[in-house]
């Protein structure tokens, strides 16, 4: 009788899991476009072009240098974007989706790109 509960068990963490996954799909499909690398495949110190979705805005004032801190996903990893020097640039806000291409290098373990070059992709439909 327990390996009956543990195998239900199993199948129903399977089925949560499995739920995410496919929302990860999902969205990894709407962001990847083509020329476009996956967040979670950058390389340290490798120029790259990736798309994401912003998911959030923070201004890092320092006493000298002010830096604009943007997070993007792509259903895969996310990734910062770190504009040094900016308070704010029009249009980038949360949900927009964003090409950016750099030199990426790792911070904490967490994909980075200074300063890059961006274009904010339009939605369709």
């Amino acid at each position: 009788m327990a390996s009956f509960w543990r195998r239900l068990r199993g199948a129903l963490s399977g089925l949560s899991a499995t739920t995410s996954e496919v929302e990860a799909k999902e969205f990894a499909v709407k962001t990847l476009r083509p020329g476009g690398t996956p967040i979670a495949e950058v390389k340290d110190r490798e120029p790259t072009v990736v798309y994401g979705e912003v998911r959030s805005v923070a201004l890092r004032p320092q006493v000298q240098v002010p830096a604009l801190v943007v997070e993007i996903a792509d259903g895969t990893r996310p990734m910062h974007v770190v504009w040094l020097g900016r308070r704010h640039i029009a249009g980038i806000e949360p949900g927009v989706l964003l090409r950016v291409s750099g030199r990426a290098t790792l911070q904490r373990g967490i994909a980075t790109i200074f300063n890059p070059s961006y274009d904010i992709i339009p939605r369709h439909g």
